[in-house]
């Protein structure tokens, strides 16, 4: 604690320094899950030491976390004490902090709600300088509101998580759906399910998809074989699950998958989108060259690579939350404007009212009366010329809206700014900043939203920017980076691996 005091206290003396000054900055986290085309250069706030579980205490079962410890270390450190945090990302590389910053979910969030709501305490260094600790007993409305809030309040540089008993396995089960309206309904109908832990889904097409439930146990039974994930030779997750209920598409499949590998069994393939590589490059796809690239397929890398590939400007990857009552008709609209499949559905017990995080129109207006909501990953290509890119986006947006339906904000977001604050409550937003000094940071649409014009002449003003628009050569250059980041050593160490 002594380091991390000290590492504070010099975080606060230079942001109070630049406040004084009346100048913007921006922070260091060493890293990032976003797909938003990262800021450019100028003043920085580095916090990338700020990367340590601190303490587990195993009798309040709870742990505290510097903000840049990724996934995967926190799993490690709290398993080593048969723990682990109720609402754990699917990425080994997210961070606690990317996790309160931003609108974070999971397969268990149906139970825990988003990342933030498993957290006690956040230590927080404001614009001006100063050090605060919020919870729901102090400073209790900038606890909630900084929630998803992109870091427009300050820097969290401490936060105190709950932990669960953590057991040996997870118990999945994959129900088959055929259909689109099944699926929802099945998933409505596991969702009330107390026995449950974990539910999601992945829709393969409109008429082939699995609704996946898990639940916590150290019991294998004696006839049961485990399921891996985690190493090379595994299969990627989603197409596993695609061949099992190929195979049995009228009853349900039960396999037991050690909790680590549970919890990040979509970093192998980011999901479905390190397909997508296969594809730039036109190279086979199959289980040899998954194996053979397994080291470059893992989600550090591929953000890495999409980052600096500039594929970012080409590809959609967004994700939706809906009401149930309008998620068919979503889906339906996605399937003929995009064509992309699989998408994944994840239940959701959204936050109170007022929030940043998406939330169902459906919902009383107390606040107090939630409706739940089911995110849509949709992730693909999209449009190749940028024009067009941007107007599917909007269009993407404009029927989101029209249904009842928001966007996580750490993809591309178009909207603008009147527009964009027709679905949050600015006043409450605006009176928050006010009263913690935070003005002087960009505020959340200015962090989130796309410049388009500035983007466009950036690019068209450099040679480079020209040059990555050539096949192969952004997809070279994306791997290149990505190597030479270290993410591909940290992919080839990955802790989770071996917990």
């Amino acid at each position: 604690m002594q380091t991390h005091r000290k590492a504070v206290a010099e975080i606060a003396a230079t942001v109070r320094s630049h406040f004084e000054r009346n100048e913007s900055f921006r922070i260091n986290h060493g890293s990032t899950n976003s797909t938003r085309q990262m800021a450019r250069r100028g003043r920085t706030v580095d916090i990338s030491a700020l990367s340590n579980v601190l303490q587990v205490d195993t009798q309040k079962k709870t742990a505290l976390v510097e903000p840049n410890v990724p996934m995967d270390r926190l799993v490690e450190a709290t398993m080593k004490h048969n723990l682990i945090p109720p609402v754990v990302m699917e990425f080994p590389g997210i961070t606690v902090g990317g996790g309160y910053a931003g609108t974070a979910g999971e397969s268990s969030s149906f139970k825990h709600g988003f990342f933030n709501e498993t957290m006690n305490s956040v230590e927080m260094v404001l614009a001006s300088g100063d050090l605060i600790t919020a919870s729901n007993s102090e400073h209790s409305d900038l606890f909630h509101g900084a929630a998803g809030a992109v870091g427009s309040f300050g820097i969290t540089t401490l936060v105190e998580l709950q932990l669960i008993r953590a057991k040996k396995y997870v118990k999945a089960t994959y129900h088959p759906v055929h259909a689109v309206p099944e699926a929802l309904e099945k998933v409505k109908e596991m969702v009330q399910d107390p026995e449950l832990d974990y539910v999601d889904g992945i829709l393969f097409s409109k008429t082939h998809g699995a609704i996946i439930t898990g639940q916590l146990t150290d019991d294998l039974p004696s006839a049961s074989e485990i399921q891996r994930f985690s190493r090379a030779n595994d299969p990627w997750y989603y197409l596993h699950v695609q061949d099992r209920t190929s195979q049995s598409p009228g009853k349900p499949i039960v396999e037991y998958i050690p909790t680590a590998d549970y919890c990040f069994r979509y970093d192998r393939g980011g999901f479905w989108v390190g397909r997508s590589a296969f594809q730039y490059f036109n190279f086979p796809f199959n289980s040899f060259t998954r194996w053979w690239l397994d080291e470059f397929m893992h989600t550090r890398m591929l953000y890495r690579a999409l980052h600096a590939s500039g594929q970012s400007r080409k590809y959609v990857v967004q994700d939706l939350a809906l009401p149930f009552s309008t998620a068919e008709t979503f889906i339906n609209y996605t399937d003929q404007s995009f064509g992309i499949w699989p998408l994944w559905l994840c239940p959701l017990r959204q936050s109170r009212l007022p929030t940043l995080h998406p939330h169902n129109p459906e919902t009383e207006p107390d606040g107090k009366s939630l409706k739940p909501l089911i995110n849509i990953g949709l992730w693909g290509w999209g449009p190749s010329n940028p024009r067009e890119f941007i107007a599917k986006n909007r269009e993407l947006e404009q029927k989101l809206r029209e249904l009842g339906g928001m966007k996580w904000l750490y993809a591309q977001t178009y909207y603008g700014e009147d527009e964009f604050w027709q679905m949050f409550d600015r006043q409450w937003y605006e009176a928050l900043r006010e009263k913690y000094n935070a003005k002087s940071l960009p505020s959340v649409w200015n962090k989130v939203h796309v410049d388009v014009e500035a983007e466009e002449a950036a690019i068209a003003g450099s040679w480079s920017g020209w040059l990555k628009s050539v096949w192969p050569v952004s997809g070279i250059w994306g791997l290149y980076k990505a190597i030479q980041s270290g993410e591909y050593l940290i992919a080839r160490r990955s802790t989770w691996k071996s917990t």
